[in-house]
């Protein structure tokens, strides 16, 4: 679908532009932001080495592990369904944390280790569970300690302060983690999201116990 709104935007502006008489303009303008986009993909392979290897010095020296042993009540909170001696709660931890520090090439195979342990606990393959939202909401949106990503891009493109940037994707990362946060919430108390493969707690449950005992 992507491709096809790309192909329009570009026939569309081809198009206008042949009207106006201003095609030569157009390709001018293609050919500089082509070669202004080769410069900033090349400026922004040192910094984020940089950033990178930062990183990998803070993760070896247990900086993940730390934030872990910190979000791990928090985690406990939003994941109930997760037993916390479940290999599920530990690469949640993990992978929240690596998010938070912008390890983006250490967040993605810890972000697929936890749905796979996550989808382990689900009894329908076919339906994630409210667990798997949760975790999905808060990868998507979550709080970004250190942008490493961000404050390459604004260096290589000749930023005089691309940590600027800190603070700001602080609060706006924060901002949308709680309205995923909300947003996940609201929709398990719903009567369409919530996750009917549970076992609900009360006289209810135990019966089929019961009646399985005797």
């Amino acid at each position: 679908m992507l491709n096809y709104i790309w192909f329009g935007l570009m026939a569309a502006a081809l198009a206008v532009a042949a009207v106006r008489g201003t095609a030569d303009a157009v390709t001018k303008g293609a050919v500089e932001s082509a070669a202004g986009a080769v410069q900033i993909a090349l400026g922004l392979v040192g910094i984020m080495t940089l950033w990178l290897g930062i990183m990998r010095v803070a993760e070896a020296a247990g900086l993940v592990a730390l934030i872990g042993r910190v979000l791990r009540p928090v985690l406990r909170w939003l994941f109930p369904d997760v037993p916390a001696d479940h290999p599920a709660a530990g690469a949640l931890v993990l992978a929240i944390a690596a998010n938070m520090l912008g390890l983006n090439n250490a967040a993605t195979p810890l972000g697929i280790k936890a749905m796979e342990s996550l989808q382990d606990l689900n009894p329908d393959k076919a339906t994630a569970t409210n667990a798997m939202v949760t975790f999905s909401a808060l990868t998507t949106s979550g709080v970004q300690l250190i942008p490493a990503t961000m404050i390459g891009v604004l260096a290589a493109a000749g930023s005089v302060n691309p940590t600027a940037i800190i603070a700001p994707s602080i609060i706006a990362t924060a901002a949308g983690t709680v309205a995923a946060v909300i947003a996940a919430r609201a929709l398990e108390r719903a009567p369409w999201g919530r996750d009917r493969s549970a076992p609900t707690a009360g006289p209810s449950a135990a019966l089929p116990q019961q009646e399985a005992g005797r």
